[in-house]
């Protein structure tokens, strides 16, 4: 289901800002319980060990202390790919965007660059991270695709996962012609309560 969708559902501090996007399109829209990586300025050790450890079918999330150098490049993803991880959501940049666009893998960032981090600071795996504004707990649901990513709690999940299914299901039912009779008498309503008078 679309993240627009999701959207409507959860609160703004479960939605993760634009800068959070697919570096290439069409991307195909990902979803898969977050696996949570930090990762301090100017290095990406600790993502390098996440795609060892990630479950297949989990998206990793990376908390980012820059934007300066890349987080990932095309052999990382290559590997995280074929260890079935559903994809990367990151708050940073990576870098050798084509082999990651011509092997198909869904990577949701900031961006791109050329220069890579180092290798050396060891944070924990497991825990809290922060990525686009959104702090992500690991089981989160993590919801992407070309209208950013948002990330479900996980307490939450079945829930909100049957109020998307049953919102869907009626926006489907529902004629453009419908729609615009609803929008409108909703519309002038609150026009009306908020002292709007026609000119």
């Amino acid at each position: 289901m679309p993240t627009t969708t999701y959207a409507d559902l959860l609160d703004r501090g479960q939605v993760m800002d634009f800068g959070i996007h697919p570096l290439w399109t069409p991307v195909p829209r990902i979803a898969g319980p977050a696996y949570p990586v930090r990762c301090p300025p100017g290095d990406n050790l600790m993502l390098h060990a996440a795609i060892h450890r990630a479950p297949a079918g989990s998206v990793v999330v990376v908390e980012s202390g820059d934007v300066d150098y890349a987080l990932a490049g095309g052999n990382v993803c290559a590997v995280a790919h074929r260890r079935g991880i559903a994809g990367f959501v990151m708050d940073g940049v990576i870098r050798d965007l084509a082999e990651v666009r011509e092997l198909g893998f869904p990577v949701f960032a900031r961006g791109i660059i050329p220069k890579p981090g180092t290798k050396a600071a060891v944070t924990p795996l497991g825990e809290p991270a922060s990525c686009g504004g959104v702090l992500v707990h690991p089981g989160d649901i993590v919801v992407a695709d070309e209208e950013g990513a948002v990330a479900i709690p996980h307490a939450h999940r079945t829930a909100i996962l049957e109020k998307a299914r049953a919102k869907l299901a009626a926006e489907a039912e529902q004629t453009l012609d419908e729609w615009e009779a609803d929008h409108r008498a909703r519309i002038d309503k609150i026009l009306r309560e908020n002292g709007f008078t026609e000119q």
